[in-house]
């Protein structure tokens, strides 16, 4: 006879908001368009975009970066804390203050500090929050996210950026279809890859954000150090790291960086580490490596499709590793401290 074990209370809240992640992605996409405009036309003046987030909010910011960088907006995604000590000038720019909670205590102290500017916009989950009441906000839809590691926000958040990419220009059709009819891939082969390792590191190219928001979660869920590195970074001596023991998690998207993703997924393979692909490039998998195929795509369509599957290796990983996983220990879901 056998026990049937509990699920975590804290990944049984996970679960809950990921189960509503896609509908309130595409709610926000609908109601954010005023906004959006708005943030757009500031955009269109500027040509100059700051991306100002701390944790998952700013994982969004670097995943967004090269999509308004394809349209000729000088755009940089900074964290806030980096901003308050080593600040970029504000004046000429666009900035997006992102933060689910609209709470976080870098963002009460840099609107105390510099007041914001007339083309200052946030992006949060919460209407009620010192955010949304201190500048004009693009607000998901659903509320604050409340399970710690983030899931439903990052998405959320997306789809905010869909809004401001839609009005920029962008045709938003293959992102929304995502939304509407997501896939669904078994990740079995991929979490027994990873079942003796003692860590894992995420890298991508042009998906780079993606693998720094699944590397924070592994983390706040796992408490194992993993950690993500650009693939050119990772290739340029962290390399000597990997091994049986590291497991590495690659991006492969439909663009032209993806034939240094299969670069480095070869080169990995030969080190004997554990490689898991998400790949929507469209290419030939890589031998050796566990590859999870998506349609191919790219952007948003791209980072729509694969962060679902890979919040669930995610939350799986982290489950097979921790008693409690998803309930913080040294962490709150809003952190009010410095």
């Amino acid at each position: 006879m056998t026990t049937e074990r509990t699920r975590p209370a804290g990944l049984a809240a996970i679960d809950r908001e990921m189960a509503r992640q896609h509908a309130d992605a595409l709610a926000s996409y609908e109601a954010a368009a005023p906004m959006a405009e708005k943030a757009a036309a500031s955009l269109e003046k500027t040509g100059r975009l700051l991306l100002l987030g701390m944790g998952g909010s700013h994982a969004v910011n670097r995943a967004v970066e090269p999509l308004y960088r394809a349209l000729g907006i000088d755009a940089v995604a900074l964290p806030l804390s980096e901003q308050l000590g080593q600040p970029l000038p504000i004046d000429g720019r666009t900035i997006f203050v992102t933060s689910q909670s609209g709470e976080s205590a870098e963002v009460l102290r840099w609107f105390e500090e510099t007041g914001g500017t007339q083309e200052t916009f946030g992006l949060t989950l919460e209407a009620a929050s010192f955010l949304a009441s201190t500048a004009p906000s693009l607000v998901g839809s659903g509320g604050t996210e409340l399970a710690f590691a983030a899931t439903r926000s990052l998405t959320v958040t997306f789809a905010l950026h869909l809004a401001i990419l839609a009005a920029l220009g962008e045709d938003p059709a293959a992102a929304l279809a995502v939304l509407r009819a997501p896939e669904d891939h078994y990740i079995t082969a991929a979490l027994a890859a990873l079942e003796n390792v003692a860590t894992v590191v995420t890298s991508g190219r042009r998906l780079q954000g993606v693998a720094e928001a699944l590397a924070l979660g592994l983390t706040e869920l796992s408490r194992r150090p993993c950690f993500s590195l650009e693939g050119g970074q990772l290739r340029h001596g962290p390399m000597e790291m990997l091994g049986p023991e590291i497991g590495l998690v690659l991006f492969r998207g439909l663009d032209e960086t993806a034939g240094l993703v299969t670069a480095m997924a070869v080169s990995a393979v030969e080190t004997g580490a554990p490689v898991i692909l998400f790949d929507a490039s469209g290419q030939a998998p890589v031998a050796g490596a566990v590859t999870i195929r998506f349609a191919p795509a790219t952007g948003l369509a791209a980072i729509f499709a694969m962060l679902p599957i890979a919040q669930r290796l995610m939350i799986a990983f982290a489950d097979a590793r921790v008693e409690n996983a998803g309930t913080p220990v040294r962490s709150t879901k809003i952190t009010r401290s410095e």
